[in-house]
Parts: structure tokens; sequence; C-alpha cells
């Protein structure tokens, strides 16, 4: 099923958004030819993150496809809440769908996380892998709850504060994304930040490229460098200078850059 996308096209490039998988999952699909590179996106953006890179390589002869994760841009919300295990399941039918050992997995923030486990689960199916503001490790990006907001959490288990009592806490104490996070989108993201990946980085068998602003405040540099570790030799880290978290839009030549190096 295919349908051009309604969004300005970079160098002239056509967009065309298609259903992939078992039809529930969308993605913009760039260049012709065989797909050698798969797009993830982070927590709460989506595919037209990668617009420029994606279109910069489809000008080489690069085919790719850019995914909306489940319950961002056009693909719906998962039946059921889990974390970047889930989601790698979504995904690695599609990863499946292409050449074995072709494609290279880039996965900027949350995206990343799904990269890895797909890395780890499906070793044969990936070519390299490349991350870019990941948040691999326990805490790398959320901060103990406020005391006030634990003491009313305590309470709602305990039905001693009603749910709109809880939902005021919510809004209140909790992060950016927490409070626009809905239904089982919220749970997604609960079980997202809970998790920590050192088991699914020591297990992935491909080459990895991690590519890191120097700026970045939500996903430290320090993150970046304790992860390199946990996936042993075959890692290599980037670091650029003078850009925060979403390097994607920030700097899509240098994620170009990195992606050949990958497919070379």
């Amino acid at each position: 099923m295919t349908s051009p996308v309604g969004r300005e096209a970079v160098s002239n490039l056509k967009f065309v958004l298609r259903a992939y998988g078992d039809g529930k999952l969308f993605g913009e699909a760039y260049g012709e030819g065989p797909v050698e590179v798969l797009w993830l996106h982070g927590w709460a953006r989506g595919s037209q993150d990668f617009s420029r890179a994606a279109a910069e390589l489809a000008g080489s002869g690069v085919a790719s496809v850019a995914l909306d994760l489940p319950g961002f841009g056009a693909s719906p919300a998962p039946d059921v809440a889990g974390g970047a295990a889930l989601y790698a399941g979504a995904v690695a039918p599609v990863l499946a769908s292409f050449a074995p050992g072709s494609v290279v997995v880039v996965g900027h923030s949350f995206g990343g996380r799904v990269a890895t486990v797909l890395a780890a689960e499906h070793p044969s199916t990936l070519r390299a892998l490349v991350l870019t503001a990941t948040p691999l490790l326990r805490g790398a990006v959320a901060a103990t709850a406020p005391r006030r907001y634990r003491v009313v959490r305590a309470l709602h288990r305990r039905h001693l504060v009603s749910e709109a009592r809880m939902e005021a806490a919510r809004q209140r104490y909790g992060s950016r994304d927490y409070r626009n996070a809905r239904g089982v989108m919220r749970d997604v993201l609960v079980a997202a930040v809970n998790e920590s990946y050192e088991d699914a980085m020591a297990r992935v068998e491909v080459p990895v490229r991690l590519l890191w602003g120097a700026d970045d405040t939500e996903v430290p540099l320090a993150i970046a460098e304790r992860a390199r570790g946990y996936f042993g030799a075959s890692a290599s880290l980037r670091v650029l200078d003078g850009v925060a978290h979403l390097v994607p839009t920030e700097a899509p030549h240098e994620l170009v850059s990195v992606v050949r190096e990958a497919l070379a």
C-alpha cells in the first residue's frame, strides 16, 4: 500500500508512506533498489527526523526506510505495554523482509534501544548498528521522583488517593514525556525508562558506531563512553561539538557520514 506523503521533498525526492510488517507499522521509503538502511526514531518523534539524512543517501543511490514506531506518526499504539523488546518484536518482521545481513539499523534515543535489542536478538539480519543519543543504561535520563510524588503514588496504590489527584501529581511532577503520554503509551514509557541494556549490548555481534552530541544534556556523553565498553572492540565513538540531543535533525550530514562508514 503506497501513497505520496504531503511533506515537502528534500532534494526533489518523492516521499512514499508504506505499510510494513503486519500492516500496523508505517514508514517513509527513500530511493530505489534494495533497502540498505533502516531508521528508528526517538520517543515522541517520528520518521521525518531522518528525512534530510535519508534524502542525502538516496541521492547517491542508497535506499532506506524510516519507520514510525508504534504509537507515533502513522503507526498505531501497541495493544499491550512493554519496553524495547516489545518494539523490537514489532520491527523484526520488517527487518526480516530485507536481504539478510544487508541493512544498517540506525537508532536515535528510544529507537536506539529498540535497535540494540534487535541486534542482540536477530544478529544475522543486521549489517551494522549506528546509535546516537541512546539511553542504554538505567538512570541515563530518569531522575528520582520527588518525595511528594512518591508519597501520593504510595497512597494511590493503597486506594487512599483518588485517580484525579494521582493524575494531578503526575502532571505536576512527571517528566514532559510522561505528562504528554496517555494510556498504554504512558505504560510503555515507564517500562522503557526502567530498563537497562548491559546484557543486550554484550550480545551484539555486528559492528557498532556511536555518534553523540557533545552538548547532549538528555543523554550525556558519559553514557556513550560507558556503553562503548559493553559493546566491546567492535564499537567506535564519534563526538560532534556544538550538537545536542537531536543529532538526526541537528547534524544529518554527519549522521550520513557515519552510516556510509557502516555500509562500507
